[in-house]
């Protein structure tokens, strides 16, 4: 089994590169999905959240209001660890249940773990490889403005708010360049796939412990 970190930019096309792979034949573990589970009311994540930061989180229901909690927890440094070391755990905990049930059912599975903030918060050890969705910076502010409606200074700061792409770029194992047709775009997910599955039989062939 092959263990990818599959991660991207804003407006780069991580969503639509992870379709068109499982497609191909890919498994995905989508870690944002994996979040707001964890968060359902009553669950343990959801009780050590609403413990530290109150149920002025809480929206009607009983959810916890997204917006409510970044608010308390952006800028302030000592309150975003707090919710990270709550979260981050039970996250990667769930993960590796799922990744463990995907190896049993297919020992040559490649599983991708869609984590958009992989590089930010350093798990790129965590896989065999990391595989980057990349757009050159003009053509995400392009993308941002058109699908979000904001002007140019509205969509930079967007960017501004991520890592830059092209750093990202360095810590890359493979990379899908995402800024010209769907055709295109198609091409170049097929030659990626080519590549994952060589590295997945490279992988068996190498035994435990090795990196794709």
């Amino acid at each position: 089994m092959l263990n990818v970190g599959l991660t991207g930019g804003i407006a780069t096309g991580k969503s639509t590169v992870v379709r068109m792979l499982v497609r191909r034949g890919a498994r995905v573990i989508d870690h944002d999905a994996l979040v707001h589970a964890l968060q359902e009311p009553g669950r343990p994540v959801w009780n050590r959240i609403v413990e530290a930061f109150g149920r002025d989180i809480l929206d009607a229901e009983g959810r916890i209001d997204r917006k409510k909690l970044g608010a308390l927890v952006f800028g302030n440094e000592e309150r975003r660890r707090s919710l990270e070391g709550i979260v981050h755990p039970a996250v990667l905990e769930e993960a590796q249940r799922e990744r463990d049930r995907i190896g049993r059912e297919d020992a040559r599975a490649i599983v991708l773990s869609d984590i958009p903030l992989l590089l930010e918060v350093g798990m790129q050890g965590l896989f065999d490889l990391i595989l980057l969705v990349y757009s050159p910076p003009e053509t995400q502010i392009a993308r941002v403005m058109k699908r979000n409606r904001m002007t140019r200074d509205e969509a930079v700061a967007r960017l501004k708010a991520q890592m830059p792409i092209d750093e990202k770029l360095t810590y890359a194992d493979l990379v899908v360049r995402n800024d010209g047709t769907m055709r295109d775009l198609e091409k170049r997910v097929d030659e990626v796939w080519q590549e994952l599955l060589a590295r997945e039989r490279a992988k068996r062939v190498q035994g435990p412990g090795s990196r794709a």
